[in-house]
């Protein structure tokens, strides 16, 4: 049995809640367990300078932890003047994840800017912060249809994300942090709703992991990310029925 109770194959409680911020175009509290993600996407007529005329636009991300997201007090980055590698990297995947989803040519010459902003920390941010932004991203171009500003859905598919890994020599699905700071190998599984693949992570922490074994953590990532895509398409919908 897990530290958390939970079989193999279940992924902790995860909710989707909309319309946590009043100014934002999109926005989603996201929760996977202990793990909490505020996700606000903010719409702008223009382009980074280097797209400017290309008639098509952009997705991109930042992300960051709030200072006692963890277990001690983090220092802001902004007060130590830079962010750190770890930091850009995820940000950097966040907005892969959501262009390989987006049409860009339908979106016009205007961006969706998604901010992540971690609450609470306990494991698998990252994964948290790309299946919430697809539902804040989901709900400020919903709105924008909504107001007339856009004719057509850009969006091209549902895109989430769940991490896996080996803990006590068994394949798990959605690893909290004390799975994951003891897990002989772990993964980030990043997947669309047609069932194709955007990204994958994958590490041997403590040793390395065989073809089978990768082929259960893929196999567990497709059955987490199909219930986080029926959670995002009700969140969406409730969203819409506001």
């Amino acid at each position: 049995m897990r530290p958390s109770d939970r079989t193999p194959e279940q992924l902790r409680a995860v909710t989707l809640e909309t319309g946590v911020n009043r100014y934002a175009e999109g926005s989603c509290l996201v929760s996977f367990g202990h793990t909490k993600v505020l996700v606000t996407a903010s719409v702008e007529e223009n382009v980074p300078g280097w797209m400017r005329g290309k008639g098509a636009g952009w997705v991109t991300a930042e992300y960051g932890m709030l200072p006692r997201a963890t277990h001690t007090r983090g220092r802001r980055e902004a007060a130590a003047g830079k962010q750190t590698g770890r930091t850009q990297e995820i940000q950097r995947l966040i907005g892969r994840s959501l262009r390989a989803v987006v049409d860009l040519k339908a979106l016009g010459e205007r961006q969706v800017l998604i901010d992540c902003d971690v609450i609470q920390a306990d494991g698998g941010t990252r994964t948290a912060s790309i299946t919430g932004a697809w539902v804040a991203m989901a709900t400020a171009l919903n709105y924008l249809r909504a107001e007339g500003v856009m004719k057509v859905d850009p969006i091209l598919d549902q895109v989430a994300a769940v991490s896996c890994g080996i803990f006590a020599d068994t394949p798990v699905l959605d690893l909290d942090y004390e799975e994951d700071s003891n897990a002989e190998a772990d993964g980030n599984f990043v997947l669309t709703g047609s069932g194709t693949i955007v990204e994958i992570q994958a590490t041997g922490e403590k040793r390395g992991f065989s073809r089978p074994e990768f082929d259960r953590l893929f196999q567990l990532a497709e059955l987490g990310c199909n219930d986080l895509f029926a959670l995002q398409r009700a969140a969406v919908a409730a969203a819409a029925a506001r």
